[in-house]
This record gives C-alpha cells, sequence and structure tokens, in this order.
C-alpha cells in the first residue's frame, strides 16, 4: 500500500468526494485508512472505566485506500505514487505528476 500515516490525501469517491485532510492511521492488511475529517459516524457510548467521553460521539471510520489520492506537494492535485532507488540504494516515494520526491 502505497499511503502511509501523515500523508495529505484527497477523497475520490464516496459520499465525502473531494474532500482533503491527513492520514491518521493506515492499515496495510485491511488495505484501508483513516482520514482527519473524513467518513464521520455517530457512535452512541456509554460510560466505562478510563473512558472520559460518553454520549454521542464523532467517530472517523475507515475508507478503502483505493478511495483516496495523495495530494502532490508542488502543486497541490492528487497524484499517484511511484518509486525510485537514490544513489545508495533507498527507496524514495516519488509523486508521478511532478516528480517531486514525497
Amino acid at each position: 500500500m502505497k499511503i502511509r500515516k501523515g500523508d495529505r490525501v484527497q477523497v475520490l469517491s464516496g459520499k465525502d468526494r473531494g474532500k482533503e485532510g491527513e492520514v491518521i492511521s493506515a492499515f496495510p492488511a485491511h488495505r484501508t485508512v483513516i482520514v482527519d475529517g473524513v467518513n464521520i459516524a455517530k457512535k452512541h457510548q456509554g460510560p466505562r472505566q478510563g473512558v472520559m467521553q460518553t454520549g454521542i460521539i464523532d467517530k472517523e471510520m475507515p475508507i478503502k485506500a483505493s478511495n483516496v489520492a495523495v495530494i502532490s506537494p508542488a502543486d497541490g492535485k492528487p497524484t499517484r505514487v511511484g518509486y525510485r532507488f537514490d544513489t545508495s540504494g533507498q527507496k524514495i516515494r516519488v509523486c508521478r505528476r511532478t516528480g517531486v520526491d514525497l
């Protein structure tokens, strides 16, 4: 999976199409990501030991990684992610649109 925690992404499909946010967490085994402010669901949470917030809370739910695209740091548009190797053999993620390192 080419999307990682901390990436700035744009939602490509679904009810939140067009929204942008930062990836809070990524789950490569399930091919899903959780994006800040996207795919919000209401959760009814009761009092539990160690839980401060009770009642109806808003919670970000996972979204398929194929439904989001990384935003290019150069031009601010959604792009695909590629890879290249530097001189020392280190693998580096690259923006396919502009060629800038992510």
